[in-house]
Order: structure tokens, then sequence, then C-alpha cells
């Protein structure tokens, strides 16, 4: 196997600072690891593309739907991409996937570190939260989706996972 790209090599040593476990995909430059949330299992693929300084980080749950939730599945995604900032959920039709994706242009081939932690974060963090409002729209009755209100379900808050705390930063 060749060497990896300064840029893959930078991911790997970011993911190496976190503790995070990951393994090169052989003859390409992405990294495939996975992450216990707290709602679901994720895995995570992160590729670079060295000709454009870019970082793609892609997680993945699977929640297969039936016909008949597909389409209320996919309101929920796109709804939920209107009130993101960065990155976006989509739906694999194929292999019945949640998918989470950001990517971000860099501006040395040597990536910063915490953009590429926030990136992970981020994608766990986004499908970690829409993973059990998907839940809730698999587990609703037949009789009552026609009643399933997908901007309500988007404001429940009780379906949340926690969220970290952080310890506040001492003042010099």
């Amino acid at each position: 196997m060749s060497p990896p790209s300064l840029q893959l090599q930078s991911v790997i040593d970011a993911f190496g600072q976190q503790g995070w476990h990951c393994e090169q995909v052989e003859g390409r430059e992405v990294l495939q690891t996975a992450f216990e949330a707290h709602h679901t299992r994720i895995d995570l693929n992160a590729q670079v593309f060295p000709q454009l300084n870019a970082l793609s980080v892609v997680g993945e749950t699977p929640m297969p739907f039936d016909p008949r939730r597909t389409p209320l599945a996919l309101e929920l995604l796109n709804r939920a991409n209107k009130q993101l900032t960065l990155g976006g959920f989509e739906y694999d039709l194929d292999r019945g996937c949640l998918v989470f994706r950001i990517t971000n242009l860099f501006d040395r081939e040597k990536f910063d570190p915490d953009i590429i932690s926030s990136m992970v974060h981020c994608a766990i963090a986004e499908l970690d939260r829409i993973t059990p409002l998907a839940g809730v729209l698999n587990r609703t009755a037949d009789d009552l989706l026609d009643d399933l209100s997908i901007p309500l379900l988007l404001e429940r808050e009780d379906l949340l996972p926690p969220t970290p705390d952080f310890e506040e930063e001492e003042e010099l």
C-alpha cells in the first residue's frame, strides 16, 4: 500500500489525538471507523481529496423504512436540512441508511485537527439527533401516519441525546 497523502496523514493524526481507532481503506484516501452514540451506532468514513485539499466526513446508521413511511422519512430529512448550517442529511434508499455528510475545504495540505474533530463530532451528533425521530416515524401505527406532523416531530426535545457537560475555562 502506498503511503497516505499529507492530507490523509493529518486526518490519521487528528483521529489519534482524539483516541479514535480507524482503518485506512486499501488503495484509497479513506479512513473507516465506528462510534457508539447515545441512540445508535454510527459507521463513519473520512475521505480526503488531495487535489482540492478537501475532507468529507460521512456518518451512516441503518434505518429501513417501508414504502408507506419512506416519503415521510424523506420529508423529515429535508425539513431537518433546512435547519442546518453545516452538513446535510441524506437517505440511502438502496441500503436503508440514514446518512449525514459534511465537507470542508482547507487552506493547507496539513488539515487543522480541531476542524477535523469538529466535523466528526457534528456527524455523530446530527445522526444521533435524527435517529430517535426516525424511530418514532417507524413505530407510528399505519392508521396514525396521516396525523403525524413532521414539523412537530422535529420540535420534540425529549428525544434529544444529552448534551455533554463542558468544564468552564479558567480565566487567566
